[in-house]
């Protein structure tokens, strides 16, 4: 005879697993609403989107989210390949964007579409919150271990970090920080009304959160422009490594201002030098291609002969206070995903992403122009509106293409990769593809695979 309680408790284990089930499901990219179609006539698309409610067994993969994420893991994987070789592509030395500085705001924006999707019915706020903290750490740990110095890089095959020296900060590591806050916004904090009968109770509904956005913009503006920052100073490795002591140089940076914003006297800088240790930061800072410091600019390069001071110190280009907007990125990303959840004709959905695009776009190309630069390292405000704006619109024309036309096979490599995007980073992005193949070598280390089909190890 089976007691009460004990039903009681199976029940409530079978219900925490539907709702985990539920969240990774959608989590995913899943829509439980039919509102596909797919004809020749764009008006007819627009106009005749499906209202009707399915089933919950008949959810349906939101390709373009796919599509969109497949490729923004093949914009990654080209800059990172290519980017050496064509330096307009690269990321930017400092200030300004190139192709590479819209990789992780895209990324951080799908991050956000997604938890709408994920979170748009949480029947139990706590198992939702603990599977949120749960994935953010896994993320982060993942991140420390691929990033971290664990692994030594392409052309060497040891491996191990010294915890002492092992870097903090990281891309995963920073979309594991903005997942969870963007999460946690999702589950608790969004109004209690589920009908949403207007553009203007959408924002209504959602108020609190882009009231969210605002502050920690204005946070971040506020430090990064009204911190002072006092001369420092850090040390570089000169001779041999086997000496503690000797082989050590200090070399010190003079600073003593408010609202800098160059490589040298910044507060992004300085906050991540005072809480990480230039011990755990970033050895080879992207400001080291910059004219000042190399004379291959804007490549990496030996330093000129009238270097400053600060082209060697560490310089982390996740830090602590630029993830700031990598949450209002994500944020962002998470009202596009509110129109998904709540807004079913197709022309609608389309008006509420591009009016929204191209006013952050407008909104940031006039911070720049008015002394705020664009700037992926420092993540200004300017480059967050203009990477977020392009990534809306961006988004809405795949939504076009793949939701509204049906052209699917146009995009099914970067749908497939999209399905995939974690596992193709860390192989790809993260180098552990080749290191792993060459860990196969025949008497030498040098005669592996990429030596065989004519690539130089």
């Amino acid at each position: 005879m089976v007691l009460p309680h004990t039903l009681i408790k199976v029940n409530e284990n079978v219900v925490e697993d539907l709702i985990v089930k539920q969240l990774v499901e959608m989590e995913e990219g899943y829509s439980n609403n039919n509102n596909v179609h797919k004809t020749t006539d764009l008006n007819v698309n627009l106009n005749n989107a499906s209202r009707e409610e399915v089933p919950s067994s008949e959810k349906q993969r939101l390709a373009s989210l796919d599509v969109f994420r497949g490729l923004t893991i093949a914009l990654m994987v080209l800059v990172d390949d290519v980017g050496g070789i064509v330096p307009a592509i690269n990321h930017s030395p400092w200030d300004g964007v190139t192709l590479a500085d819209f990789v992780m705001p895209m990324f951080l924006f799908i991050v956000g579409l997604s938890l709408a999707l994920a979170y748009k019915r949480v029947p139990c706020r706590i198992s939702a919150t603990k599977m949120a903290v749960f994935r953010a750490i896994k993320l982060f740990v993942l991140g420390l271990v691929l990033q971290g110095g664990y692994f030594h890089g392409v052309n060497d095959l040891t491996f191990g970090v010294d915890i002492q020296h092992m870097r903090l900060m990281g891309t995963l590591q920073r979309i594991a920080i903005a997942y969870l806050v963007s999460a946690l916004c999702e589950i608790w904090i969004k109004g209690k009304d589920d009908v949403v009968k207007s553009e203007f109770s959408l924002f209504k509904r959602y108020r609190v959160q882009l009231g969210i956005a605002v502050l920690l913009t204005v946070a971040h503006t506020a430090l990064l422009y009204g911190l002072r920052v006092p001369d420092w100073e850090y040390q570089i490795q000169t001779g041999s490594t086997s000496s503690a002591v000797t082989g050590k140089t200090f070399l010190s940076v003079n600073c003593g201002v408010r609202g800098n914003t160059g490589p040298a006297c910044n507060a992004v800088g300085m906050i991540d030098r005072m809480i990480l240790g230039t011990q755990h930061m970033y050895a080879r800072p992207i400001y080291s291609r910059t004219k000042q410091c190399s004379i291959k600019s804007p490549n990496y390069g030996p330093l000129p002969i009238d270097a400053p001071s600060w082209c060697q110190a560490p310089f982390e280009p996740e830090g602590l206070l630029s993830s700031i907007m990598a949450i209002v990125s994500c944020i962002l990303g998470l009202h596009y995903g509110h129109v998904i959840v709540h807004i079913k004709d197709h022309k609608k959905r389309i008006m509420q992403w591009t009016i929204p695009a191209l006013v952050l776009l407008v909104l940031g190309f006039i911070m720049h122009f008015s002394g705020m630069h664009f700037n992926k390292v420092l993540y200004s405000s300017s480059y967050t509106c203009l990477t977020a704006g392009t990534a809306g619109i961006l988004f809405a024309g795949i939504y076009v293409l793949v939701d509204v036309y049906g052209y699917r096979r146009l995009t099914f490599v970067l749908e497939w990769m999209g399905k995939h995007s974690l596992m193709i980073y860390i192989l790809a992005a993260c180098n552990l593809l080749p290191i792993f193949l060459q860990g196969f070598y025949w008497k030498n280390p040098e005669n592996n695979i990429f030596r065989l089909i004519g690539i130089k190890s």
